[in-house]
């Protein structure tokens, strides 16, 4: 029984072992949420915005207009847009507003954080609803 028990742990170890070399992930490739939210949203104009342009770092050019409060996900996981905090000072006159994926790229702002640039303006943000907590209740 006792050499039994030591195959099946030492048979447990190496299968677990094995399954993680074979589900290793390729970290170079993720971003966690935490090194996206509370980044910036930035407005940029745009000539010709596409679901393919990308951005490898912030322009000089673009304005801060916002904060990213949130990320949201459909119930499938695939991200639909974001919750950015726009307006106000010091959280006076703020407002909680969705953008949608369609309407974003992710940026690095730096070697671990990023942001998010719209060709939306500020204006333009400031006209949507306002999306508080009671929104998601």
């Amino acid at each position: 029984m006792k050499n039994f028990l030591m195959t099946a742990a030492i048979s447990l170890v190496a299968s677990t072992a094995a399954y993680a070399d074979n589900h290793a992930m390729d970290r170079g490739d993720m971003i966690r949420t935490r090194d996206i939210t509370g980044g910036q949203v930035y407005a940029m104009t745009a000539d010709n915005w596409d679901m393919d342009t990308t951005y490898e770092s912030v322009d000089e050019s673009w304005d801060v207009i916002g904060e990213i409060e949130d990320l949201v996900l459909n119930r499938n996981g695939q991200l639909t847009g974001i919750i950015a905090e726009v307006g106000g000072f010091l959280d006076i006159g703020d407002k909680h507003v969705f953008i949608a994926v369609d309407d974003v790229r992710l940026v690095p702002t730096d070697d671990k954080s990023y942001g998010f640039v719209s060709p939306l303006s500020k204006d333009q943000l400031m006209e949507k609803e306002n999306l508080d907590e009671g929104f998601w209740d």
